[in-house]
């Protein structure tokens, strides 16, 4: 019995539509991930972007546990010095909740060039509405 290596011409990518309204960041944020890096398919190669598409809808209602809102901090620097700036995972949410899940789930990524060709797969949207229903995307459960 050999192993089968997967080739980049021969995957059939499929959408995927999450909802995420109530549902706990971190929990949500390793099922993206596991559908992206493409784990959840027989076929599944670590040096081959296997996975799938994934729409992502109600992203400013996702959940935190604790009192991570208020705690939970990002911080990202300008390059210059004393540029560092911080936001709480609160304000995040009600400024651009769709930085919130696109971190979290990049940070479950492998760290190579193949992780940037896997986020440019997820797609996020604030509200209940997405502009992909053209590919039919299945619902994921989670």
């Amino acid at each position: 019995m050999k192993t089968e290596v997967a080739r980049k011409d021969e995957v059939t990518r499929d959408w995927y539509l999450v909802d995420v309204e109530n549902r706990v960041l971190g929990r949500v944020a390793t099922q993206i991930a596991n559908v992206l890096r493409g784990k959840n398919k027989p076929t599944f190669t670590p040096s081959v972007d296997t996975g799938d598409f994934v729409v992502v809808v109600n992203a400013g209602k996702i959940a935190l546990t604790g009192n991570k809102l208020n705690d939970k901090i990002y911080y990202h620097h300008s390059e210059y010095p004393g540029g560092i700036k911080s936001i709480t995972a609160g304000k995040l949410i009600e400024k651009k909740a769709e930085d919130l899940i696109k971190k979290a789930v990049k940070g479950m990524l492998p760290k190579n060039k193949l992780s940037r060709h896997m986020i440019k797969k997820l797609k996020i949207y604030t509200g209940g509405e997405h502009p992909h229903k053209a590919q039919n995307p299945k619902v994921l459960s989670i």
